[in-house]
């Protein structure tokens, strides 16, 4: 009887570790590995895997595909073999048949539990219009070196109370190209402007405390560009943070705009945190902008803005390293 118990006990632990244990999916545009397509690979994968996670494991080279993550396909890693030459790309802008914003996206994620390493994720439309790189509806989503690279509308923070964590990313573009309503942190990412215009454009819900956090990350500009603004309210609760951020001289004074609309003033939540360089100067910010102090700063960290009910810690793995 013991036996017989012993042995039972060891297969369920063995059927447990086969449940949990991830499995993985080569993808290789010549042809050496399980599929020459990434959507393929994605296209692959059980809905609501119950054999755990799925590592997409994509080798070097230029895939030219418009790409989409479903709700029903979670706890997937796609992971690159070398940032600057793992390229997704795409081409759609908004002026293209009138498609609009929202289907312009080279990788929209719809799926939660999704983690992206080690990619370039590219929308290389001409600049005519919106044209989103990254668009993220899901949950719990970590972009780890990565590089999201567009103009106008470059990331879309897609869906209310979702979160986002960017570690080490480098995001380029023109004009509101960090968008959205999700809450997202970036840390120690490197944001670059291409032209004068704006980088964020939050529409943060008036009930969500959290949307756009930038911690120690570099802001960067291109030549002649020297009236950057750091955001302008897509809705009137828009929330951003830059804190500990390097801003070099290009950043406009004001450092924030109202969208033309004086109404806005009273209700985006704009504040700024011992950020350093010529473009920190709050000396002439917008008075409806304000400089938080130390005790409001202590409070406002990643594991107050990312845990959140279901004290999700994952993007914990990827700190330090």
């Amino acid at each position: 009887m013991k036996k017989t118990l012993f042995f039972l006990l060891l297969l369920a632990g063995l059927v447990s570790a086969q449940l949990t244990h991830a499995r993985e999916i080569t993808v290789d545009v010549y042809g050496r590995g399980d599929f020459t397509s990434v959507q393929e690979a994605i296209n692959s994968v059980r809905a609501f895997d119950p054999a755990g996670w799925v590592t997409i494991r994509i080798n070097e080279g230029v895939y030219k595909e418009k790409l989409e993550i479903p709700t029903y396909n979670t706890r997937i890693r796609l992971v690159g073999e070398d940032a600057e030459k793992t390229i997704l790309v795409w081409y759609d802008h908004a002026n293209i048949n009138k498609m609009g914003t929202f289907r312009t996206y080279t990788l929209k994620i719809g799926g939660s539990d999704i983690v992206l390493e080690n990619l370039t994720i590219m929308n290389a439309a001409e600049p005519l219009g919106q044209a989103v790189a990254v668009h993220v509806e899901g949950d719990r989503v970590i972009f780890n070196n990565c590089r999201l690279i567009g103009n106008q509308d470059t990331y879309y923070g897609g869906r209310a109370n979702c979160r986002q964590f960017f570690y080490k990313c480098y995001i380029e573009g023109t004009t509101d190209y960090i968008f959205g309503p999700s809450t997202a942190w970036f840390e120690q990412c490197v944001i670059h402007s291409k032209r004068n215009s704006y980088i964020t454009a939050a529409s943060t819900p008036e009930n969500q405390v959290f949307g756009f956090i930038f911690n120690k990350c570099t802001l960067t500009v291109a030549e002649g560009v020297d009236k950057m603004y750091l955001g302008r309210p897509w809705r009137g609760y828009a929330m951003t943070l830059f804190r500990n951020c390097e801003m070099p001289e290009g950043i406009h004074p004001a450092g924030w705009e109202n969208w033309r609309n004086p109404e806005n003033e009273k209700t985006a939540r704009y504040s700024e945190y011992k950020n350093t360089g010529a473009g920190s100067d709050r000396s002439k910010r917008v008075n409806w902008s304000r400089e938080l102090s130390r005790k409001e700063a202590r409070k406002i960290t990643i594991d107050r803005v990312l845990q959140g009910s279901d004290g999700w810690t994952g993007y914990k793995a990827f700190m330090g390293k």
